[in-house]
Order: structure tokens, then C-alpha cells, then sequence
């Protein structure tokens, strides 16, 4: 505990001095999920960059377990809460971060902090969260903490009208917000080609004679080992959906970079691939037929493609009313079928490869609330704004 707190301590004055310090006008330096990921928003804005505006020095934050993520891709990375990341991060001209820093992370002046969030909320956040159920914090105290963060940032990137609204409720954020469709996405707008999915499939080896189904579901605030690490129960009926779909589909998992568990997957080897630790979703998406999601914010991503989207809500009226709450009437609005069970699932799937997809009235209608800035520029356009800084 007090070496702990040595650390913060010394953080927090290194920082503090990075005050005085003069600013490289030009250096950027990017986190994903805490430094485990080299992906998401600040990915394409990243390579934006760097092919647009090579006299940017950029540097990327990795968490030390995750230094590998890095490697190999001529990426200039820095350990996570190191001294060398503290002097990074104090001379830096921008950060732009997915997800919060430390709350003792002091943010020097003259800093420009580019917060890209990391998706369009269905289900609460912040201060807008009824009773928080997550360890090693009460209520009172993690809403108190969000807010104090994003007091922090100078910029909010949003996707679309209806997530800027709420993000300045539930952030209870002042300052400035892009809106400008999220930059991760034109990676789906600009390579969605026969050539880029068979190009994955075969580095992901993966079968290029089946269909493939990426099972992307969200964590639970309220099953955790510890803070920071969730428990998952798949629910999903492996064998069943072997025995019926097996010939014709392979299953691809993708848990929520919170999710702790290791999945014993050896008895499905050619019918289930655990790609949670895979760098980047983006890639997951595009040679994906299919989605199976439940809450997470992925769906709004994956219907830039406009593929099938099917949603395995086992538990949503405990999630929906006891956990966080939705910001919108999935069962309303949800641009594909709730579905409580393995066995709908797969009669979906049936009925999808009988009759094709085409999207209906309510599908159409969601790609115009949330889709309808996604064009392939939204990287382009969140750039020129936080360069002309």
C-alpha cells in the first residue's frame, strides 16, 4: 500500500512540474483501454496521422503485461506509469485516451486532452447510473470520480447527436465535443472488400468455405472477481449449435476487455476461436456474417455494415432494471431479434440463410439516428480540428 502510494505521489509531482516544462508542439501520445490495446479511435487516429502528418514524433501508452500488443509493428511505445511515460506525457502537446487515466493523474497546463470514448451508450454511464454495483467503490464516490475526470478532457469525440446529448448529461461535460462519427469506424466504411476479408481470414487461419459469427456480449457490474475483473457464464449451448449450424458456420468470441475468464474451448477446435485478446475488433467485424451481442455498444459499429445483427438477452429485464438501465427501448429499437436461448438463436440463423437479410423499417430507422455520419472521413475530420489547436 505505500509503495502504492510512493508512486502516485511521485506521478502526480512529476506531472505537476511538466507545467513548467516546454511543450513539443508536434508529439502525441495515444492509449487504448488502459494501455492494452493498440486499437479503437485512438488506432485510426494514430495512423491518420502518421500518414498525413509525419512530422508528428507520436508514442503510445502499453500496460507492461501487454507490451507484446506493440511489438513488431513499428509502433514507438512507452510503459504505462513508468518515469519515461511521465516525461512523455508531460511534454506531450496532446493525449487522446479511450478510456479514463488514474484519477490521480494530474493533466500539466497547456495539455490538450482528446478523450475518444469508446463506443454509443445503450446502457447508462456516469452520473446517470442509478446505484453502482462494482467493486471497491460505492455510488456516490464513482460518479464524484467521473465527473472529476472529464473535467479534465478538452475535447469529447461523439459518434452522433443522440450520444453527445447524453454524454454531456452523464459526464456532466462543458467543454467542446467533435461530433463527427467515431474514426474507428472508416476502417469499415474503406476496406469492406472481398481481398481485405479474405486477407484476415487467412493471417486469423481461419476456414475461407464457412461463414463466420463473431459472439461480442458485454461484462456484468455486479459478477466480479475483483476491481477491474469480471466473471462471464457464456450461456451459449456450443454443442448444440455444433451439431446444427457446425458444417456451414465457425464461432468467433470476442469478451469485453474487462471479462477475466479463461474459456476451455479445446473440445470445439475448428468450430469456436477465442479472439478476445485479438488487438483490434475492427478487423472481427468486417469478416463477420453475423452478430450475436447483448448490451455491449458494439452493435451500433457493426450496423455501418448492415449485416445481421441478433441479440442474446437472456437476463435483460435484470440488466435492463437492476443493473445499469438503457438510454433507449432496445426491445423498440434494436435492429435485430431479442432472442432468449441457444435454440432461437440457431432457428434465426436458419431462417436468415432461407430468406436472406434485408433490413426492415426499424433497422432503417436506426442506421438514420446513428449511422448517419459514418462516411469513411471521421477520422479526417476529428484531425483537422484538435491540429489546429
Amino acid at each position: 500500500m505505500l509503495t502504492k502510494l510512493f508512486i502516485k505521489i511521485n506521478c502526480y509531482l512529476l506531472l505537476f512540474l511538466g507545467n513548467f516544462l516546454p511543450k513539443k508542439q508536434k508529439q502525441i501520445i495515444f492509449e487504448s483501454f488502459h494501455g492494452k490495446q493498440f486499437s479503437d479511435n485512438p488506432r485510426a487516429i494514430y495512423e491518420y496521422i502518421q500518414m498525413h502528418y509525419p512530422e508528428y514524433k507520436l508514442y503510445w501508452s502499453a500496460d507492461r503485461r501487454f507490451t507484446d500488443v506493440f511489438i513488431g509493428k513499428n509502433v514507438k511505445y512507452v510503459r504505462r506509469l513508468t518515469p519515461k511515460w511521465l516525461y512523455i506525457m508531460a511534454r506531450s502537446k496532446y493525449w487522446v485516451v479511450n478510456s479514463r487515466l488514474p484519477m490521480w493523474i494530474k493533466k500539466p497546463n497547456n495539455t490538450v486532452y482528446i478523450q475518444t470514448w469508446h463506443g454509443t451508450p445503450l446502457k447508462k454511464l456516469g452520473v446517470d447510473i442509478e446505484e453502482v454495483q462494482m467493486p471497491d467503490t460505492n455510488t456516490e464516490e464513482y460518479k464524484r470520480n467521473f465527473v472529476y475526470e472529464a473535467n479534465k478532457w478538452d475535447y469529447l469525440i461523439s459518434p452522433n447527436r443522440y450520444s453527445t446529448n447524453i454524454f454531456n448529461q452523464a459526464f456532466q461535460y462543458k467543454r467542446q465535443v467533435i461530433e463527427s462519427g467515431y474514426p474507428r469506424n472508416d476502417y469499415l466504411l474503406n476496406q469492406n472488400n472481398f481481398q481485405e476479408i479474405t486477407r484476415i481470414k487467412s493471417v486469423l487461419e481461419l476456414p475461407l468455405d464457412k461463414k463466420v459469427i463473431l459472439y461480442a456480449p458485454t461484462w456484468r457490474d455486479n459478477q466480479f472477481y475483483s476491481k477491474g475483473k469480471y466473471k462471464f457464464d457464456l450461456k451459449l449451448n456450443l454443442d448444440l449449435l455444433q451439431e446444427d449450424i457446425g458444417e456451414d458456420y465457425v464461432i468467433l468470441l470476442r469478451m469485453h476487455y474487462l471479462v477475466s475468464e479463461n474459456l476451455d474451448l479445446s473440445y470445439y477446435k475448428g468450430f469456436v476461436f477465442d479472439f478476445s485478446n485479438y488487438e483490434d475488433i475492427r478487423e472481427l467485424y468486417l469478416i463477420s456474417d453475423l452478430l450475436i451481442t447483448d448490451y455491449s455498444s458494439v452493435f451500433f459499429d457493426y450496423a455501418n455494415l448492415k449485416r445481421p445483427i441478433l441479440f442474446y438477452v437472456y437476463d435483460l429485464e435484470d440488466y435492463r432494471d437492476n443493473l445499469r438501465g438503457f438510454y433507449f427501448d432496445l426491445e423498440r429499437e434494436a435492429p435485430g431479434p431479442l432472442l432468449k436461448n441457444t435454440e432461437e438463436i440457431i432457428s434465426t440463423i436458419k431462417d436468415i440463410e432461407k430468406i436472406g437479410f434485408e433490413p426492415n423499417a426499424t433497422t432503417q430507422l436506426f442506421y438514420e439516428k446513428f449511422c448517419y455520419l459514418e462516411d469513411g472521413s471521421s477520422t479526417k475530420r476529428v484531425v483537422e480540428k484538435i491540429t489546429n489547436v
